[in-house]
């Protein structure tokens, strides 16, 4: 049974990081972590975020301690918006964490929605990771760098934020897969269970 997250701090590199902590499903030590990042806080993305939580539920399913942090200055966390790129150090802060707590040699799985999926991908350049998730990643919106040819991409096939086919012209010269959800939009509204099928299938649960 999925326990219900728990709100703790973690010391980011601009103060304190208001994180959600949703415990891996049978208790017992966790088979990795992960750290999942929230969309744009300037229109209004929180770790609470509901594309955020069904990926944080679908990774504790298959074993995983997930982490969802308040990146800079969103809800009670410290600091100033970096526009995507000072959060990174944030989300590197909070895995670090989560390495601490749970042991350094596990699996790390990196996933973010919109905005967070800047953030996540540039993070994936800088640390070892078993599995990259991006969900509607914000091509076009941020300057989305080359990902791992077995990163998870999931996206609306009408998402009204960021087009399919911007999408899909990032990453035709990756020769990187896409997974659409026909008839969504950019938040999965009324997907959201099958969201969360699709990350559990795709990590091996």
């Amino acid at each position: 049974m999925l326990k219900k997250p728990t709100l703790i701090e973690i010391a980011g590199p601009a103060g304190r990081l208001e994180t959600l902590m949703v415990p891996a499903i049978g208790g017992g030590h966790p088979r990795g972590v992960a750290v999942i990042a929230h969309p744009n806080p300037l229109q209004g993305g929180t770790h609470t975020n509901k594309v955020v939580q069904t990926t944080a539920r679908a990774l504790a399913h298959v074993g995983y301690a997930c982490y969802c942090p308040n990146l800079r200055g969103v809800g009670n966390s410290e600091g100033q918006h970096g526009y995507g790129v000072a959060e990174v150090d944030d989300a590197a802060a909070v895995l670090a964490y989560a390495q601490a707590q749970h042991g350094e040699h596990l699996p790390v799985v990196l996933a973010g929605f919109s905005f967070g999926s800047f953030v996540m991908a540039q993070l994936s350049l800088r640390v070892e990771a078993k599995r990259l998730i991006l969900l509607g990643p914000a091509v076009g919106r941020y300057a989305m760098p080359t990902v791992r040819e077995d990163t998870l991409v999931i996206h609306g096939e009408e998402d009204e934020v960021i087009a399919l086919a911007e999408v899909l012209d990032w990453a035709r010269p990756q020769m990187l897969p896409i997974v659409v959800f026909p008839g969504t939009g950019h938040f999965f509204h009324g997907k959201l269970i099958a969201l969360q099928h699709c990350v559990i299938r795709a990590m091996g649960g």
